[in-house]
């Protein structure tokens, strides 16, 4: 089965309208993102891995990382790296050349816990510590946060004022889509501050089309769908949303020979695996089709696109 014939009817349909849309609109500088974590700290892999058992498996994040900062040091961008604490503390060489090399340090939490499995308490500890840590190894402020697996919900929403009260800038954490695993489809699909303060909410890029929101944000979608598809949408949304667009992707990605994870469903495995071995090709002609910048620069120095209060 072809990988578009396995996306839902819904998906191909609008995959179908946005893959000949309009033109990149000219001047229109997008954020391109990182989420630093290894192969095995997945959420698809939740329920077959323990945290107990990270230390048992063979960390590949550093060298896939370094294989991420060469792609972007060819196409001259400097991007944002969503960093797990618990990688930052065994790799903190990595973490200052990210610094070194032009790119933002951003938290992506300690240990990928999802925001729904944490009490505000120990979400507030996990955030501060998090901060603190990557501060201390990489000697920059960290503005920026993201949830592990986008689990900013309607429920959760208390957790962007604990990250505001914890110094952080901006989120980047609502998915305004609906999923199995996370998604807010009622959300604001640009950036916007919540209640009206100063802390900004960036959600996820998504494509409106038939009535609903579909994801165009990079992740599984990017490697499912023919690459032309992604491009559109996000050129769609460039031009006829006149708005830059958010796109993230994992160090895992562009590692086509990890270990093949013991115990985990065939949803899993298909969501993870599926076309490895074309994502840094994928990822080439992406760096030099659109123009690309950090999420700070692109959303905290120069204001761009409209933001909203809710």
């Amino acid at each position: 089965m072809s990988a578009l014939a396995a996306a839902p009817a819904a998906a191909r349909a609008a995959a179908s309208t946005v893959a000949g849309g309009a033109e990149n609109a000219v001047g229109i500088r997008n954020a391109m993102s990182v989420d630093v974590e290894d192969f095995f700290q997945v959420q698809a892999f939740a329920h077959c891995v323990d945290r107990a058992q990270w230390e048992n498996f063979p960390r590949r994040v550093e060298r896939n990382t370094e294989r991420v900062l060469a792609l972007f040091a060819e196409a001259g961008v400097c991007a944002t790296f969503f960093t797990l604490g618990w990688v930052a503390e065994r790799h903190p060489a990595l973490v200052r050349r990210i610094v070194a090399q032009g790119h933002e340090l951003a938290s992506h939490g300690y240990a990928h816990v999802p925001v729904y499995e944490q009490s505000p308490e120990e979400f507030r500890a996990d955030v501060r510590r998090t901060k603190r840590l990557l501060e201390d190894i990489g000697g920059v402020e960290v503005k920026g946060y993201r949830a592990a697996s986008f689990s900013m919900t309607e429920r959760t929403l208390w957790a962007l004022d604990e990250l505001a009260e914890e110094g952080y800038r901006y989120s980047s954490s609502i998915y305004p889509v609906v999923h199995d695993l996370y998604g807010m489809p009622e959300a604001p699909r640009f950036a916007f501050r919540p209640r009206g303060g100063e802390f900004l909410e960036v959600p996820l890029t998504t494509v409106a089309a038939f009535g609903r929101n579909f994801p165009c944000s990079g992740g599984g979608f990017f490697r499912l769908l023919p690459y032309r598809i992604s491009r559109g949408a996000l050129r769609r949304v460039n031009a006829r949303d006149r708005q830059p667009c958010v796109f993230y992707f994992h160090p895992w990605e562009v590692d086509p020979g990890q270990p093949r994870m013991v115990g985990a469903s065939l949803k899993s495995r298909f969501r993870h695996y599926l076309n490895l071995d074309r994502t840094e090709r994928r990822l080439r002609r992406l760096l030099g089709d659109f123009a690309w910048g950090r999420m700070d620069e692109v959303f905290l120095a120069d204001g761009s696109g409209p933001v909203h209060a809710r």
